[in-house]
């Protein structure tokens, strides 16, 4: 394949699922971008920006078996969306044992919030924010114990993955999540870049640059330790 059809195919990836493949003397990357709104079961509106877990799930398990690949990097800056789609993505990331970083550029809000940890290491631009607040379900609520203890457990899946993928204390993430003085008529905080790091739970303040440099190194280490 020459360099005109590389570059062609390159862009079509881009285009239709917002990867690219970056190869290098250090390593060949993957970068993966999840944007928008995290979709679900549910179809989005054609006008809106989407992330689709069925394109990215066999995704990451494609990169995850190349022999091509040496690690990936995921660029967030989503809204938020569906919850089992996120996590799902989430998970799938959180198990890969290839060398991972994440990058929140812009906001990585709600269900963006697990799939910023899941990476091996997460960065976060100075200006970027991330919304933590309660789960929420749209449409038909029943308003039965059973659905309320529906919202609890499905709530405590979020804190359970977050804490454990990262150094945030679990009695700070619910004290965010359930602040009433900052967001007007909603429950929950928004965080910025500094503070997200102060709290534990992204690990570096970062750009692009810092977040490349992180993921080569974890490729040399790796490589060091099968050397090993």
């Amino acid at each position: 394949m020459d360099e005109e059809q590389k570059l062609e195919e390159q862009r079509q990836s881009i285009e239709e699922f917002g990867t690219s493949v970056v190869r290098t003397e250090r390593g060949t990357i993957h970068t993966l971008t999840i944007i928008g709104h995290i979709e679900g079961h549910q179809v989005m509106p054609p006008t809106a920006k989407t992330t689709k877990y069925e394109h990215i799930l066999p995704l990451l398990a494609m990169i995850e078996e190349s022999d091509e690949v040496d690690g990936l990097l995921v660029l967030l800056n989503t809204v938020g969306g569906d919850i089992e789609a996120g996590l799902g993505i989430s998970e799938m990331i959180a198990g890969m044992t290839k060398p991972s970083v994440s990058l929140v550029l812009g906001g990585g809000h709600s269900i963006g919030v697990p799939l910023a940890v899941a990476a091996k290491t997460s960065f976060i631009a100075p200006s970027a924010a991330m919304t933590i607040h309660p789960v929420r379900l749209s449409g038909t609520v029943i308003g039965v114990s059973q659905m309320f203890h529906y919202f609890e457990r499905t709530q405590e899946r979020i804190l359970q993955f977050v804490t454990e993928h990262s150094h945030m204390r679990r009695e700070d993430f619910l004290r965010l999540m359930l602040e009433t003085g900052e967001l007007t008529g909603d429950v929950g905080s928004v965080i910025y870049g500094e503070e997200a790091v102060s709290l534990g739970l992204i690990d570096r303040v970062g750009g692009l640059g810092d977040a490349l440099a992180c993921i080569y190194q974890q490729i040399e280490e790796r490589r060091g330790g099968k050397d090993g």
